[in-house]
């Protein structure tokens, strides 16, 4: 017998397409994959930003860009609505998004092998490791022959080609979130749609986890394990110069992708809601009714934006709660984008064991806790100003917890002729013999403690290397080492103070568990502080502040301020590339400031909605102590009315969800 694929006719056997838990079940799916893209790029950042040498500014613009995209179009989103067929368009969405993920893992393909020696593609061996040697004409050599393939490579259009990636994935998802909420809205029955709700946002919190899970998982590998034979591999993640394949999370996160993407070809634009009571019918009927009310008296509407976008903005509490979210979020973007970046540099951790750490512990407690906050909210049903109370106590102790991350750290190694800066030149006078070029980068740990940037700034003319591998083991007579004649390490000496990661984890750990508990006190202060009819507008309105204000500029603006304390900047062919060496103290400090500046702000806020509440109420019972005056009869009536007052101020009109 035949399926009926018309929404009014009744199905002779189960159709999964006319089911909205299946509907469901593939807007989850979507949406982890979706969230996978985003979690992939900010657990690339240090990665992408040494293969391309781009600086953290450039980073934090390409992780921004992502909301371009999506600013330009949430407003037609939200015009559109119910009137086209929502499941095509997520499914468009989807498989564009695909294709943006494909455009940004596509420079890896148009580019050369990553080229990880001292002075790479000279056959002769002291310029293949970075030998210390006399002749300038080899040092000139090198630096013409790197300059030459680099100009070969199309590394300069690498930059713009994953910034549209991130424009087009902006766009993509401007369809997907939106229209699957409210489609599950419109089709669940009343009293299953919140459970699905629910799930769907549990799976848009744990997506950028599984980004970082699987960033952890691809960055063991060489970035070009697919060009470049393994016995030519001689560097491990460990050292500076490794570059992990970053690339191959966008490919699965792109397949998976447009696996998601086809089912939503043949879900119907309507469908038959789900097994519903009596009065649920009757009331969905009336609602639908509405529907088509609201969209014939669409002029009208428009007519009025103006007048409901300014009473928006100039309601007091809706404006403070959405800015202390703002801030809020400006936190969470400077922890989920660089906080692994920072591990990386301040413990000495590779970008796999650090990318780990984030989706391990820091993920999961800040979706943990946003889930608390929403049940402390529903059993001490807190007031606007309660929520206001609980938000602040939450920043306070978040800030207790988190300002003692700026001391817990390691100091800069010292780095000859970098850090600390000698005042005689004298590690620039015994280098300046070997005629080490601007851009060798190869750290080696001389005997004495200190680093080098490479074997030829330390004055290393000779080596010993396995017999199986041919990997150096040790670079020996190295005239720039204390006492000359030292040896040296491949490698980097580290913080050596690996033994603090474990109290920063747990500090941070707390910081991200204490500070997202009030998300959602905040969230339902907001909801409850504008008319009922404005609600949806006014959360359209929050969010676009939250990615004008916090998820565009934050990112450029932590970028800036980690380059600002770059002590040694990488140089290709007489341009500017990566950092090679940061001031850990000055990173640390700048960094954890910044987070600190956030939370203050947050505050401050938070705060100012709590004295507004008050005056709001104090003028209250004003008003209705000097109605009571002019009552010489039915006291009781005034007192009772003046309760009621008190109730609707403080609940924001009766609403106390």
């Amino acid at each position: 017998m035949t399926t009926s694929w018309y929404p009014n006719q009744k199905a002779s056997c189960w159709n999964p397409f006319r089911s909205i838990k299946f509907f469901v079940f593939c807007q989850g799916f979507l949406q982890l994959a979706q969230l996978m893209v985003s979690g992939c790029l900010k657990s690339s950042v240090s990665t992408i930003e040494r293969r391309y040498g781009f600086t953290s500014q450039e980073l934090g613009l390409l992780v921004a860009f992502n909301e371009v995209g999506n600013v330009m179009l949430i407003m037609f989103v939200s015009f559109f609505g119910s009137r086209v067929h929502r499941p095509r368009l997520i499914g468009a969405g989807a498989l564009l998004a695909s294709v943006s993920s494909l455009i940004i893992a596509l420079p890896h393909f148009l580019s050369r092998p990553y080229q990880f020696a001292a002075h790479p593609g000279i056959s002769t061996n002291n310029l293949t490791t970075g030998l210390c040697q006399s002749r300038s004409s080899f040092a000139t050599l090198a630096s013409n022959h790197s300059c030459v393939n680099s100009e070969g490579q199309t590394q300069q259009g690498v930059f713009p080609v994953m910034l549209l990636g991130q424009l087009l994935l902006g766009i993509s998802t401007v369809p997907i979130q939106p229209f699957g909420m409210s489609y599950v809205d419109d089709y669940a029955s009343r009293r299953n749609s919140p459970f699905y709700i629910g799930i769907l946002l549990a799976v848009t919190s744990l997506g950028p986890a599984a980004g970082f899970m699987m960033g952890s998982f691809t960055l063991r590998f060489y970035v070009d394990f697919d060009k470049t034979p393994a016995d030519q591999i001689q560097i491990d993640s460990k050292d500076l110069r490794w570059v992990g394949a970053w690339w191959l999370g966008f490919l699965i996160a792109s397949c998976l992708l447009f696996l998601t993407s086809l089912p939503y070809l043949f879900f119907p634009r309507t469908m038959a809601q789900e097994s519903v009571t009596p009065a649920e019918e009757a009331k969905s009927k009336e609602e639908k009714q509405l529907e088509v009310v609201q969209t014939a008296s669409l002029k009208q509407f428009l007519k009025s934006f103006p007048r409901i976008f300014l009473r928006t903005l100039q309601n007091p509490v809706f404006m403070l709660m959405c800015l202390g979210q703002v801030f809020c979020a400006g936190v969470i973007v400077g922890v989920v984008t660089f906080l692994a970046k920072f591990m990386e540099r301040q413990f000495n951790l590779t970008a796999s064991y650090a990318t780990m750490l984030i989706g391990v512990v820091h993920m999961p407690v800040c979706v943990a806790a946003i889930v608390i906050g929403g049940a402390v909210m529903r059993r001490l049903d807190l007031s606007r100003s309660g929520a206001a109370k609980w938000c602040s106590l939450a920043i306070v102790c978040t800030l207790f917890v988190s300002v003692p991350l700026l001391f817990i750290g390691c100091p800069t190694q010292r780095v000859a002729g970098v850090f600390p800066t000698s005042r005689d030149g004298s590690e620039a006078v015994c280098s300046g013999r070997c005629e080490c070029p601007q851009d060798a980068f190869n750290p080696v740990c001389a005997s004495d403690g200190t680093e080098f940037r490479s074997p030829c700034h330390a004055g290393c003319i000779a080596m010993e290397t396995d017999s199986s591998s041919h990997k150096v083991q040790n670079y020996t007579s190295c005239g720039c080492v204390t006492g000359g004649g030292g040896s040296a390490l491949p490698g980097t000496c580290g913080s050596r103070c690996a033994h603090l990661l474990v109290v920063f984890m747990v500090l941070s750990a707390l910081t991200c568990f204490i500070g997202p508990t009030c998300k959602a006190p905040c969230f339902s202060t907001i909801l409850r502080s504008v008319p009922p009819e404005d609600k949806s507008f006014a959360v359209g309105v929050c969010y676009m502040l939250f990615r004008v204000l916090a998820f565009l500029p934050t990112p450029v603006i932590y970028g800036s301020v980690i380059d600002s304390s770059c002590i040694l900047w990488g140089r290709k062919c007489g341009k500017k590339t990566s950092c090679q060496y940061y001031d850990l103290d000055s990173f640390r400090h700048r960094f954890f400031s910044l987070l600190t500046m956030f939370l203050c702000l947050a505050l401050f806020c938070f705060l100012m909605t709590i004295l507004v509440l008050r005056k709001q109420a104090g003028r209250l019972d004003k008003k209705q102590g000097s109605e009571r005056e002019y009552k010489l009869v039915g006291c009781s009536d005034g007192v009772s009315n003046g309760k009621a007052g008190l109730d609707v101020v403080e609940g924001g009109g009766g609403q106390r969800s």
